[in-house]
């Protein structure tokens, strides 16, 4: 059931009685378990101490469920703390009676549900920064040739403007300034010196988002080396899991030094019997501390070696922690080339304030949002990925509270949001400000575009601001984007002329049943993109096949991995993987090369039927998965569908 169909939640209550509460906890536990595993029948059998992942079978994806549900049949509201490190139902409980909070801050909280209480202090005094900078030389010169330099550019005109708004937790915040971000890049460099890290050398970043994080990020760049970001694991009680997994990316780049959190630290023996290169695994504070200066003490002079365009900025892995890890190698010239074009595509300006909770591991995030900011000089407010998951309504209620002008998302999340808001969460916000919904990242729906158009007009959202793009990191992150203020553009073709000839032929009038697809936009000044065919010749518009791309954004290839450099090169064009076509200049993408489904000689393209069964009754949007299995009995694939379903009557079940 979605939330937006939920009867209206119970107040939150202003005392938490832990006796009533633990019932009304266990039941709603109980609940989502059975839904998700209707056959097994045991959840009933289970209590507060077993594990929610071993004994109720909530991994972490029905955690989110699990989470939003305790939200509305309890009235009170989790951290994302709780989303990571509970085990049990009991532990649960300690997070709603705030006793097991991270660091000693409060883990739960019954929150103001009218975010436009929240035109605090941050507000004022952003809006005041960015009158004053009006004055100033804008924006750094395109003549700076690497990311520290232009760090350094805003630094020297503008110490005490703040870059980043970081959220703690769903309530508290704190700003992080030029300077303040340039003392704990120097600490983290110095520290990293006294390792023995120079120019080139690979550190790797395995961190939350956090103030941690960008204290490594930057110290490593200041330091002279090339920052690896990766995912941190889950949960807690899976790091020894995910260290074992992240070993070949760590063995891949030849990561000199892991920084990571504390807890990683007596498990590091586990990554040095598999990463030869591997001499330390420390944390911010370990790099920091010796080296630190008092809060009011003048910065002291960069340690940085001297950087070229040239050089390696850092190493995105877009994949890796099975046998094939692949590192994109991006200079300081790909990514503020990169960075300047999407910017001036898409008319950003630092007086705009960009809103994110994507994680730091993935290039929309640390590009698009921390990377752009740094560059352009927008303010950007961050959460955590895990925020946003916790209670997706956090997110928009984000943009209404710091009055966000733009922020991006993949699809997924703005149909998480149209299926957990409830129409009680709608009342308060106001989404005018938001000039810019970019929706990248994976395939755009063009079905989830305009439900959620229509649903967040009331918020004072336009149509014209949801803005599909297209990137990928090879290109550093953007490569198409479109018109501003134009609003999505989707193609209607004949599904038949696609299927049989590869031809996008636009649908009849009369056609009931469409294959509509969402144009990602023009290439980006400076970029170029085609669609090939057999034997590597280009296509007129409206054929299907292999897109291409080039330009100053592009990678140099993969870190040590000849083969998928192989894949990846068609002379000095770049393969993406995508299929598609293209017509009046844009780029309309129909699905992943690899994904492909040849049955009877018709190309099926996943997606579009994952979007169909999603959409039956029944059935768990989110939880659908389509694919290919051959059959050489019929000497052709078969289709294969796995869909989840709350449907627990074996008729039902069985239609």
């Amino acid at each position: 059931m979605d939330h937006a169909d939920l009867p209206p939640r119970p107040d939150a209550p202003d005392t938490l009685d832990i006796e009533a509460l633990a019932p009304r906890l266990l039941a709603t536990v109980r609940a989502v378990a059975d839904e998700l595993r209707p056959q097994a029948g045991l959840a009933a059998s289970l209590g507060l101490d077993h594990s929610l992942e071993r004994d109720y079978g909530l991994d972490s994806l029905a955690r989110v469920e699990l989470i939003a549900r305790i939200d509305h049949d309890l009235g009170v509201s989790l951290s994302e703390a709780a989303l990571t490190e509970a085990e049990t139902p009991r532990d649960l409980l300690r997070f709603i009676t705030r006793t097991g909070g991270l660091g000693g801050a409060p883990a739960a909280s019954v929150e103001q549900r009218d975010p436009g209480t929240a035109t605090d202090a941050h507000t004022s005094t952003t809006a005041s920064t960015t009158a004053d900078s009006a004055s100033e030389e804008p924006y750094p010169p395109d003549s700076l040739q690497t990311l520290v330099d232009v760090f350094e550019w805003h630094l020297q005109r503008h110490p005490e403007r703040v870059l980043i708004t970081l959220y703690e937790d769903a309530d508290t915040s704190f700003d992080l300034t030029y300077a303040d971000l340039h003392r704990d890049a120097i600490a983290l460099a110095t520290g990293l010196h006294a390792l023995g890290i120079g120019k080139g050398d690979k550190v790797a970043i395995m961190l939350p988002t956090g103030r941690e994080f960008f204290a490594a990020f930057l110290g490593t760049l200041v330091a002279g080396g090339v920052p690896v970001p990766l995912y941190p694991p889950a949960r807690p009680s899976q790091l020894e899991d995910h260290l074992k997994r992240i070993a070949g990316i760590l063995l891949n780049a030849q990561a000199r030094v892991l920084v990571t959190v504390d807890r990683a630290k007596p498990l590091a023996h586990l990554l040095r019997a598999q990463v030869e290169a591997l001499r330390s695994v420390v944390t911010v504070a370990d790099l920091s501390l010796a080296t630190a200066a008092p809060p009011d003490a003048p910065a002291a002079p960069s340690p940085r070696p001297a950087l070229a365009a040239s050089d390696v900025a850092f190493l995105q892995y877009t994949s890796g922690s099975t046998g094939d890890p692949k590192g994109v190698i991006l200079t300081h010239a790909n990514l503020l080339v990169n960075l300047r074009a999407m910017w001036r595509a898409s008319k950003i300006s630092n007086a705009d304030t960009f809103v994110s909770w994507l994680p730091l591991y993935h290039d929309m995030g640390l590009i698009g949002a921390c990377l752009g900011a740094l560059t352009i000089g927008f303010r950007v407010v961050l959460m955590s990925p895990l925020a946003f998951l916790a209670r997706p309504a956090r997110w928009l209620e984000t943009i209404h509270k710091h009055r966000g002008t733009v922020s991006a998302a993949p699809n997924f999340a703005y149909e998480l949001c149209l299926n957990k808001l409830a129409d009680a969460d709608l009342d308060a916000l106001d989404l005018s400000c938001w000039r810019l919904a970019f929706n990248g990242a994976e395939p755009v729906s063009p079905d989830t575009l305009e439900r959620f158009a229509a649903r967040f007009e009331r918020c004072g959202l336009k149509r014209e601001a949801l803005t599909p793009v297209y990137g990928l990191a090879e290109n550093s992150l953007g490569l198409g984007f479109p018109p501003v203020g134009r609003g999505p553009l989707i193609d209607a073709i004949d599904r038949a002329a696609l299927a049989q000839g590869g031809v996008a032929q636009p649908a009849r009038p009369d056609d009931a049943q469409p294959l509509r697809i969402v144009s990602c936009g023009l290439p980006l000044p400076g970029h170029e993109l085609r669609v090939v065919g057999a034997g590597g010749r280009e296509l007129p518009e409206r054929e299907q096949g292999q897109v291409q791309f080039r330009g100053p954004s592009s990678t140099q290839g993969y870190l040590n991995n000849p083969a998928a450099n192989q894949r990846l090169f068609d002379g000095d064009w770049l393969n993406t993987g995508d299929l598609g076509y293209m017509a009046a200049g844009e780029l309309f993408l129909s699905g992943r090369e690899k994904d492909i489904i040849i049955r009877g000689g018709l190309n099926i393209h996943p997606q579009e039927l994952e979007s169909a069964v999603a959409r039956m009754a029944g059935i768990r949007k989110g939880g659908v998965a389509v694919f290919a299995a051959s059959d050489p009995r019929s000497g052709t694939e078969r289709l294969v569908v796995l869909a989840e379903t709350r449907v627990s009557e074996p008729e039902p079940r069985r239609q």
